[in-house]
């Protein structure tokens, strides 16, 4: 049975996290191990590690992430804000590593003013370089399907592919899909005709091997739209079959699945919890 969880806040210590999760009933659980909207960021301390570690073990969450900060940009044509990303990534897989945590999911990055080529290329680079810089790491690189805004990467399974074929030391790169963000691309995944070709061709271009979790949300815009918004499980342009469909795949039975919804809808109703019940009853015992 795959491992449901959602993306919850540090506010006050890695370890509330965890422990609000595990207060949900999740699984799992998605953080930021940083103000995601700043470059700067305090150093994790070994009491920070300790708590955040003392509260997986006592809650039984299973295979934690971290979600990059959204102003890493290593597809960037500019060599200065090129070299701030790389050193941002690096650290944020430091600090991953610190906690204990299974995976970074990032975003490839977009080329801004330059090509799609060129800015797959600048990707490579740099992962080349943030492997390197963290080789003995078991913490992974997961890169994340975009709905493919403005000049966004990643939103073709072939960008991924590039990616991954283009690294020089690939073993510690996986896949974060996301359910949204690929239906906006324009894969379909509304019938099981749809679900069935969508996945089997993932699985030619980049390899069902290399998905480690999934983002679970629903699309606020139609398929192929290429805008990037997140709505309630079943409330959106998906609805419920998709996600039926990818909770009873045996080939994702042990991944873990992440909600990146709004926390609170509807007078203030605690919607995570909403949400996983929703998912939760898609689930055939």
């Amino acid at each position: 049975m795959p491992l449901l969880g959602a993306h919850m806040s540090i506010a006050g210590g890695y370890y509330k996290a965890a422990r609000a999760a595990a207060e949900l009933g999740m699984d799992t659980v998605q953080l930021f191990t940083k103000n995601n909207n700043q470059w700067r960021a305090k150093p994790i301390t070994d009491e920070d590690v300790r708590l955040f570690q003392e509260a997986m073990s006592e809650s039984g969450l299973k295979i934690p992430c971290a979600h990059d900060s959204y102003l890493i940009n290593v597809a960037s044509p500019k060599d200065e804000l090129w070299q701030k990303s790389l050193d941002a990534l690096v650290i944020e897989m430091e600090r991953a590593e610190a906690l204990g945590l299974a995976g970074v999911v990032m975003h490839p990055g977009s080329f801004v003013d330059s090509t799609e080529a060129g800015g797959l290329k600048r990707i490579i680079r740099a992962l080349d370089e943030a492997i390197k810089q963290t080789r003995g790491f078991a913490v992974e690189f997961w890169l994340e399907t975009t709905a493919g805004q403005g000049t966004n990467l990643g939103h073709r399974f072939e960008h991924l592919a590039t990616l991954i074929e283009g690294v020089k030391d690939s073993a510690r790169l996986g896949v974060c899909v996301d359910t949204c963000h690929i239906f906006a691309a324009g894969y379909g995944l509304r019938t099981k005709k749809e679900y069935t070709a969508t996945i089997a061709e993932m699985d030619d271009v980049i390899g069902l091997d290399r998905v480690r979790a999934f983002h679970l949300n629903d699309s606020k815009k139609p398929q192929g739209s290429r805008v990037d918004r997140h709505d309630h499980i079943g409330e959106g342009e998906l609805g419920l079959e998709p996600f039926r469909f990818i909770l009873n795949d045996r080939r994702f039975a042990k991944l873990p699945m992440y909600l990146e919804t709004k926390k609170e809808d509807r007078d203030g109703e605690a919607m995570d919890v909403a949400n996983l019940s929703t998912l939760r009853s898609l689930i055939k015992t």
